[in-house]
């Protein structure tokens, strides 16, 4: 495969913030569907807890959106602040926090862009092409989140089209 070129970068970062500015109030949606007494519930010994699952799928995307905009990765700061102790308060922090790092990604010029930026020894790729690593993560984890949420006792939030309970929700309001 050929490097990107200044003016693919460029384009990729407008496509991709349209993408995260799409994704992130679903995403929100999911995180506060948490309810506030179960964020200790998980499906298997194994599994993460729901708000632990809900907080990392909060702070990585942030963490893979600042790493883009700061042209390296920082990897401090990964514990769940204090005040952050139920899904709506994981939803609110992440939804501040995605308006600071999305504002920060939006003036980035094609060289900052094609810097190769060194995630974990793992991958070493152009910086834009972490915006798609953080949408896809986000989407994978908030699935897993989803899918705990009824047995939780909460309700589903529409995603991508209406969800039963949405639907349930509008019938019942219905006269």
């Amino acid at each position: 495969m050929e490097p990107l070129k200044p003016e693919q970068a460029t384009f990729l970062l407008q496509l991709y913030l349209l993408s995260l500015q799409r994704e992130q109030p679903l995403t929100a949606r999911v995180l506060a569907a948490v309810p506030p007494d179960r964020g200790d519930y998980r499906p298997a010994p194994e599994s993460r807890a729901a708000l632990d699952l809900a907080w990392h799928i909060a702070m990585v995307e942030i963490r893979f959106l600042n790493a883009v905009a700061a042209g390296e990765f920082n990897y401090a700061g990964s514990e769940r602040p204090a005040g952050v102790k139920t899904g709506a308060e994981v939803a609110r922090w992440y939804a501040e926090s995605c308006e600071r790092s999305l504002a920060r990604l939006t003036p980035l010029g094609s060289e900052q862009l094609l810097k190769v930026l060194d995630f974990r020894g793992l991958f070493q790729f152009p910086a834009v092409v972490y915006l798609q690593f953080a949408l896809n993560h986000t989407i994978h984890h908030r699935g897993q989140l989803s899918v705990y949420l009824r047995p939780m006792g909460a309700k589903v939030p529409s995603i991508y089209g209406e969800s039963y309970d949405d639907a349930q929700a509008g019938k019942a309001a219905q006269p």
